[in-house]
């Protein structure tokens, strides 16, 4: 998904939290606090390059001063890194108490959250509230409105969902992730109007990355159901350029979706089409997805039978 970046960045070099006094524990506190900050600005230059190593060093940072919320921020965001999201979570609990009009804790947390329930398949509404919270700090903050959504529509609240898929586009108009999703709810809902209409402006905002994979295949998709083959070639085709390999989950589906558009193409352009079935059926029809697949699969089939000419059109 498509991330806005944080717009309440906390400093790169911490600084010490509490000063030295002439009490004995006081003294102590200082020396900890000194200590935990180097340690985490040591942290800091190898987040990117050594994140195991970085991790260690908040950790044992985050031991030596537990208030110091900038010190949890850091580690939650590099175990973020490592798509670690029970630990973020776990990490940012004890921080948005200790920094509690912080949205941005809210939303990471909530963003935790909603990946953990993406991969349980359960839990949703665990997330909600953190979001809720992220909006309520800060109206203006996209990505909660966005990862709220996410939640919502799982919960049944598609309602909510339009409204807060709708709010990000309002804040973020380059969140093309949004219009993705947003566009694909209202096909869902059977509004195919807006959800055209949706998709087609989040395609004008393609940068050309891999973001652009999910409006490109809806676009393609909805082109194609109102049986602009070319149009939805060209979309389909933008797609799978964005998504380069096609091995993230959710991408492999390019392949059948353009093959078939390949085939119902005049003239039909069977070796493009060939060559994508086959692809989706390597990846898909003959591994373990295999069973999760079995309609797409079936098409695929079908798809090949036509452009080998043992069907009829």
């Amino acid at each position: 998904m498509l991330r806005a970046q944080m717009r309440k960045p906390i400093l790169v070099a911490l600084t010490v939290a509490c000063v030295v006094s002439t009490g004995a524990s006081q003294a102590a506190c200082s020396r900890n606090n000194i200590e935990a900050v180097n340690l985490a600005n040591e942290a800091d230059k190898q987040r990117e390059s050594n994140p195991d190593e970085a991790i260690s060093k908040y950790e044992q940072a985050k031991t030596m001063d537990p208030s110091n919320y900038r010190i949890l921020w850091k580690l939650a965001k590099t175990y973020k890194k490592k798509e670690n999201w029970d630990k973020v979570n776990e990490t940012l609990a004890p921080a948005v108490k200790l920094a509690p009009d912080h949205a941005d804790f809210f939303w990471l947390k909530g963003y935790a959250l909603e990946q953990i329930a993406e991969k349980k398949n359960t839990g949703w509404a665990d997330a909600k509230e953190p979001l809720e919270t992220a909006i309520k700090l800060d109206p203006n903050f996209a990505d909660p409105h966005f990862d709220l959504a996410n939640v919502l529509y799982h919960l049944d609240d598609e309602k909510g969902a339009l409204d807060h898929y709708t709010k990000a586009i309002e804040l973020k108009p380059d969140l093309l992730a949004a219009y993705g999703e947003l566009g694909d709810l209202y096909r869902r809902l059977g509004f195919m109007d807006q959800a055209e209409q949706v998709a087609k402006e989040g395609v004008a905002m393609d940068k050309g990355d891999k973001t652009g994979f999910n409006v490109h295949t809806l676009y393609g998709f909805l082109l194609e159901q109102k049986g602009d083959i070319k149009g939805a070639i060209k979309e389909y085709e933008s797609a799978k350029k964005a998504c380069g390999q096609c091995n993230e989950k959710g991408e492999n589906i390019i392949f059948l979706n353009l093959g078939a558009a390949y085939a119902h193409d005049t003239p039909p352009r069977k070796s493009e089409a060939n060559a994508n079935i086959l692809s989706f059926q390597k990846t898909i029809c003959k591994g373990g997805a295999a069973a999760r697949y079995a309609d797409e699969c079936t098409q695929a089939s079908e798809i090949q039978k036509l452009v080998s000419g043992t069907q009829a059109p």
